[in-house]
């Protein structure tokens, strides 16, 4: 299973992650585009690194919402958000270009990602950015017991999709991960997120109330924005190789 990771999310002086030392244990970089966060010169050196350690670059658009961090929903009309993440694919493409690489899949982030699975209305908003600024570029979407629909709109759209889950947040016994305003939402322990990582390689994993999920992804989400994420993101990708 690859491992992909939130980057380029720091804005001018201020950085959220090691990415030198996160780059060399991920396959797929999720690089922010200027809206929630990330400006040209650290994008630029996130695109770099990636580069360099033969990782994946995706684009990472959201809301246009620095102090927030995107994680906060927006009440824009469907072209809205259909524009939005064109000029962002755009940005990030355009640095990539001059790298002498390109931008290979599509994540959403934070509140834009969770409006996307709740409000279909944003989905085909989203699908229709894709497929108007290049086709062959997947759409990464939470694996959830809804897949099947978002396979048939995607569908409609000549969008294929990436599933992926996530190994340090706590997932509902609906499929959906639990709000970051709930207790336990966040999984905080290294023992934690390694085993839930090692039970989302296998294909299930154990929710909130206890029962099991089957979870069928096709990359594992690890966060590089906390202190010990480096050496949690490296045990996971330990752990999954000795599979």
């Amino acid at each position: 299973m690859k491992l992909n990771c939130d980057l380029g999310e720091g804005y001018g002086i201020w950085r959220l992650a090691d990415e030198a030392e996160v780059m060399p244990y991920i396959d797929m970089a999720n690089i922010a585009c200027g809206y929630h966060a990330g400006d040209p010169l650290s994008l630029q050196g996130s695109i770099r690194l990636a580069k360099a350690n033969g990782v994946q670059i995706g684009a990472h658009p959201g809301y246009p919402d620095l102090a927030g961090f995107g994680r906060r929903s927006m009440a824009c009309q469907p072209e809205e958000i259909t524009a939005m993440v064109i000029y962002q694919l755009g940005a990030l493409q355009g640095l990539c270009r001059a790298e002498g690489t390109l931008v290979q899949y599509v994540k959403p982030h934070g509140a834009l990602y969770w409006d996307t699975l709740r409000d279909q209305a944003v989905m085909r908003a989203l699908l229709e950015a894709v497929a108007q600024f290049d086709t062959a570029l997947p759409l990464m979407i939470l694996a959830s017991l809804q897949i099947d629909r978002y396979r048939q709109l995607a569908a409609e759209y000549g969008v294929e999709l990436l599933l992926e889950a996530f190994a340090d947040r706590r997932y509902g016994p609906d499929g959906s991960l639990l709000s970051r305003t709930q207790a336990g939402a966040v999984l905080e322990t290294t023992a934690e997120i390694i085993h839930q990582a090692q039970e989302l390689a296998r294909g299930g994993v154990t929710a909130s109330d206890g029962s099991r999920l089957q979870v069928a992804a096709d990359t594992l989400c690890v966060h590089g924005d906390n202190p010990q994420a480096v050496a949690v993101i490296r045990e996971i990708r330990e752990a999954l190789s000795r599979r």
